[in-house]
């Protein structure tokens, strides 16, 4: 496999040539298998078809019935048997195994006595074949064999042992064994090749085509630097629900390109709003300091000309200026830095009724300027503790109540109230002014967005404050939503965790 993953070779071809190197290999191992098998079986067959040969021979012989031993008679006669049968090799055991006598024409044997063992497996009946002993003519050799005993009025005198299949048989059918086995093989080896070769190049190309597309596509949105137009066109119709892993996989490409779009369309959508934030925001800090440096110039030109008053007003309305310009720069570097992400959490147990008094005493002159009734309403119980960030806390509900202030007319209300349930508390900000539209609503946390109906003071406004005050609560894992009526006033609810 390491040899395949060197050669620079496409997916299918790969896949084919492996499939043909493991259908090799268990082509050859099921051959040697059934070799094997066919070998078994034909053992078994040869030894069950003479197995009374021995019997037959004693009976038929009148030396070998009465139990007589005699060398000369039996080697010619073991000789004789040999050229009429020379698939037989034949000896005379002792009954303890020795070989006594055989024939001549087997030359010297490399063994003096054999085994009893498998003779007394061969002549209990009950036992299967085939059933192998030791081969006098090899140190280690075993084969199949027939035996049988010869006895007389003494009792057992030997055993007369015949090798089915000797030497000269083996060296005759290995050689014949062989060509067959070569012939057997490239007949069954030509057939598989032939078979595979279909396989290969119809149906794998059938199932490897869907990945092949596949690579193609991402190539070509790689190639193209993910652009638009060639994503359009390498998204597929892939079937979602398909037990075929190519199918869910071109079905989870698509929805990658399909998220790469939706991100290009988000990426598009921030730069042009982050344009218009720029121009918006520029358009706000020129006229402060248009005012800003047109009544210094003035100071400067015609400080010799003005009386006292006249120079106080120009400096008044020049800190005024000043004031504003240094609050929009505030609100623009709070708004970069929540955005950026560069902000600490510093978490803290503290008391909820004490943030909400001090809070909204800060606003106590500027809502007695405008006649507006300020209120608090806190759990009867006992105090509500909860741990957040203080200092955050405090700056969204600054800029929620001073939101309700400037949009609430004189002789409103504007209210304050904690709620605790089980693992939350729920501060409202409500007050009694002008409302909001409903189809607004949904656009009031966005920077720079500014309602229809929207009360003007003396000061300039950049609609930062509830977008700060919205990314403020998900700092600290509030949630921020709001609710409103025209002409009967809004209400900002912050949830945070008890």
């Amino acid at each position: 496999m390491s040899i395949l993953r060197s050669i620079k070779l496409c997916f299918y071809q790969r896949l084919a040539l492996s499939l043909v190197l493991v259908f090799l290999l268990v082509l050859a191992v099921f051959f040697a298998g059934s070799v094997h098998l066919q070998r078994v079986a034909q053992d078994a067959a040869e030894q069950r078809l003479h197995i009374d040969l021995p019997k037959h021979l004693i009976a038929d012989n009148p030396l070998l019935v009465t139990g007589a031993y005699n060398n000369e008679a039996l080697k010619n006669l073991f000789h004789t048997l040999m050229v009429m049968g020379p698939n037989f090799e034949f000896y005379y055991l002792d009954p303890q195994g020795k070989i006594l006598t055989y024939s001549t024409e087997l030359g010297p044997i490399a063994r003096t006595k054999v085994d009893l063992n498998p003779i007394a497996q061969l002549l209990d009946a009950n036992t299967s074949l085939p059933i192998k002993g030791d081969d006098p003519r090899s140190i280690h050799g075993r084969k199949i064999f027939t035996a049988a005993p010869i006895t007389n009025e003494s009792g057992l005198q030997g055993f007369i042992y015949i090798i089915i299949g000797g030497k000269n048989f083996d060296s005759i059918f290995a050689s014949v064994q062989k060509n067959a086995a070569i012939q057997q093989f490239v007949l069954f080896a030509g057939a598989a090749l032939v078979f595979l070769l279909v396989a290969l190049l119809v149906l794998f190309r059938y199932f490897t085509k869907p990945m092949k597309m596949l690579s193609d596509d991402m190539d070509k949105v790689r190639a193209a630097d993910f652009d638009k137009e060639v994503i359009n066109a390498a998204i597929k119709p892939w079937k979602r629900d398909s037990h075929n892993e190519v199918q869910r996989l071109g079905c989870a490409f698509n929805d990658v390109l399909e998220h790469i779009k939706i991100q290009f369309a988000c990426l598009e959508q921030t730069d042009q709003q982050r344009r218009i934030l720029l121009a918006d925001l520029s358009h706000d800090l020129r006229t402060p300091l248009a005012n800003l440096q047109g009544y210094i110039e003035t100071l400067d030109i015609q400080n010799d000309s003005l009386t006292s008053d006249e120079r106080k007003r120009f400096v008044d309305i020049s800190l005024k200026n000043a004031r504003n310009l240094k609050h929009l720069i505030d609100q623009i570097f709070d708004l970069a830095y929540l955005e950026a992400g560069q902000v600490n959490l510093n978490a803290e147990r503290f008391s909820l009724g004490e943030l909400c008094h001090d809070t909204l005493a800060k606003f106590a002159i500027k809502a007695k300027q405008k006649n507006i009734r300020l209120g608090v309403n806190l759990p009867n119980k006992h105090d509500v503790f909860v741990t957040s960030d203080i200092g955050k806390l405090e700056r969204i509900l600054s800029n929620l109540l001073d939101n309700a202030i400037r949009h609430t007319p004189d002789n409103g209300t504007v209210s304050l109230s904690v709620d605790v349930n089980t693992d939350e508390v729920i501060i409202q900000v409500e007050d009694s002014g002008n409302g909001i539209h409903q189809h607004e609503l949904p656009f009031v946390f966005n920077a720079r967005y500014q309602a229809s109906n929207q009360c003007l003071d003396n000061k300039t406004h950049a609609g930062l404050g509830l977008a700060i005050c919205k990314k403020l609560s998900a700092i600290i894992s509030g949630e921020l939503s709001v609710t409103s009526k025209v002409n009967e006033g809004t209400c900002f609810r912050l949830t945070i965790q008890a």
